[in-house]
């Protein structure tokens, strides 16, 4: 039975995520070896080939919605989160987004791999936009809900893949944000700490904070989120309720 929390309604609420026409494309180069790269530099395109993770991608999120993004490996989910946080920019399109926004893409991303735990919170903080005193308020409670305390002080580079994710984890959830977007990293680590995020992303929707998640896991698509929205190949195939768009997934491994 999905899980249904006390969110505030969401009728009339406001727009807080716009994307409109939003197309992506990476060159992905032919060559197999370095020598080749370099017989071949500055030829033709027939060593390089186009391809489209996003196409003409639009859909509006308003305030307080968790809507879940999905689809088979290489449908371009991942690829349209990061052009939501402004990782990446489109060819084409725009993306509009309103509020302070935070972040959970890729391991480890924003972190200096020689640089301490502590140093990577302010490091972070000021990324996320707060100043170094609203970090060193919120200091202690972060390093409390990573539960790495031993190891505040170790380079990160040393950290595991867990340890990782607890402390990038902590520090998103800390800085206040009106939109949470979390890919997959909460597949990462042990069972406890991904019950007590899960916990602190229900705290966030019953606080009426809007969430964009990507998972494989249809389970935890269907426990948290509101709506779905289903890629293939890059394009929005659905848009709608979820257990229609979990549906519709299943649909979409077949094309």
């Amino acid at each position: 039975m999905p899980h249904v929390s006390s969110r505030p309604s969401i009728t009339n609420a406001p727009v807080v995520i716009r994307t409109k026409d939003v197309s992506k494309r990476f060159v992905i180069r032919k060559d197999k070896s370095l020598k080749e790269r370099i017989v071949n530099f500055g030829r033709s395109k027939r060593h390089k080939e186009d391809f489209w993770a996003l196409r003409d991608v639009g859909f509006e999120i308003t305030a307080g919605s968790s809507v879940g993004l999905v689809g088979a490996n290489g449908s371009g989910k991942s690829t349209l989160l990061k052009v939501i946080g402004g990782i990446i920019q489109p060819n084409d399109g725009s993306v509009e987004r309103r509020g302070r926004l935070a972040a959970l893409l890729e391991l480890g991303a924003g972190f200096h791999p020689d640089l301490t735990g502590r140093e990577n919170v302010f490091l972070n903080g000021s990324i996320l936009g707060l100043s170094q005193k609203q970090t060193a308020d919120y200091f202690d409670s972060i390093v409390d809900f990573s539960e790495i305390g031993d190891f505040i002080d170790t380079q990160v580079k040393f950290y595991s893949s867990g340890m990782y994710v607890r402390l990038a984890f902590a520090i998103a959830v800390h800085v206040d944000p009106d939109i949470l977007l979390v890919d997959e990293v909460l597949s990462v680590g042990d069972e406890p700490f991904q019950e007590k995020c899960m916990a602190k992303i229900r705290e966030f929707q019953a606080e009426g904070r809007t969430i964009v998640f990507v998972s494989h896991s249809a389970a935890q698509v269907e426990d948290l989120c509101d709506r779905v929205v289903v890629l293939s190949h890059g394009k929005v195939v659905f848009d709608g309720g979820t257990q229609e768009g979990i549906a519709a997934l299943r649909d979409s491994f077949g094309q």
